[in-house]
């Protein structure tokens, strides 16, 4: 889920979505799916293809910085792009 920094995601909104129920990753499952540790998982380079879904709230905004990789680094991308650049849906998240 790449949300918007302003917006909480509602975890009922999310698991009508994909339609089974959610919960709060581990940093374990977190390591093990993505290949990165929580607070560096970038939006794209996953050691497993996951499902991405975007805030549609992110699309207000002409440039965005996201994880890459580590905990103190970051990268810029285009909200025009992210959807391409992912393969993530746009969703509402609220």
């Amino acid at each position: 889920m790449l949300a918007s920094g302003t917006n909480r995601v509602n975890e009922k909104r999310i698991s009508e979505i994909v339609t089974e129920p959610i919960e709060k990753a581990t940093a374990d499952f977190v390591r093990e799916k993505t290949g990165f540790v929580i607070g560096g998982v970038p939006s794209v380079g996953h050691t497993e293809s996951i499902e991405t879904y975007i805030d549609e709230d992110l699309l207000q905004y002409e440039e965005l910085w996201a994880a890459a990789g580590t905990p103190n680094a970051v990268f810029k991308l285009s909200s025009a792009d992210i959807e391409q650049t992912t393969g993530g849906k746009i969703i509402s998240i609220g």
